[in-house]
């Protein structure tokens, strides 16, 4: 049995259930860890809701002894018609052709949202939250989108064997560059 990182005492599979119960929390980590504005958690709430109906959905928190939640890390299943799908099949299709976007888009888990209390990152919990999620998927590929720059979470999917699909891409209505990233499952053993 491993070690477990400073301040976290459990890491554990959410039931859809159990996410709605704690989805204020989760929010609060979320705004915390993006540093986004005021506000931003009661926008996002209806999606995140909405994504834990989706197939294949699947979400791994992080609680430290008094059952507080330290990160969360969730995804489901990509397919064809979802939002993020087609904005990333339109950008992939145009710099490299739709058979690379066929490629990674045909069979691919998107791990959607992962975020660790600021207070807590730098101790292995997001690296752990990214494993537990992704044991087991049944998908050829995993696929996420993180804004463009240095940070702990490139460090993290640097490590973990993530690579360039899209950079520099820019989602309808956000006028920030993001990075496409992407990898063949099963990961590796650490």
């Amino acid at each position: 049995m491993t070690a477990m990182p400073a301040g976290c005492s459990r890491y554990v599979q959410l039931s859809s259930d159990d996410f709605r119960a704690r989805l204020p929390e989760a929010l609060d980590i979320y705004v915390r860890a993006m540093r986004y504005p005021a506000g931003t958690a009661e926008q996002r709430a209806p999606m995140w809701l909405t994504h834990a109906l989706r197939e294949g959905w699947r979400c791994m928190a992080a609680l430290d002894a008094d059952d507080v939640l330290l990160g969360v890390a969730y995804g489901y299943r990509g397919r064809a018609g979802q939002w993020w799908h087609e904005q990333v099949r339109h950008g992939l299709s145009r710099r490299s052709g739709a058979a690379e976007a066929d490629r990674w888009l045909s069979d691919y888990f998107e791990l959607t949202e992962i975020h660790v209390r600021p207070e807590n990152q730098g101790h292995q919990i997001g690296e752990d939250l990214l494993r537990g999620l992704l044991d087991g998927v049944p998908s050829a590929n995993v696929l996420l989108s993180t804004p463009e720059g240095t940070s702990r979470a490139w460090k993290l999917y640097r490590r973990t064997g993530f690579v360039d699909v899209l950079r520099d891409y820019h989602f309808a209505g956000d006028p920030r560059p993001f990075a496409i990233l992407g990898r063949e499952l099963p990961l590796d053993p650490r």
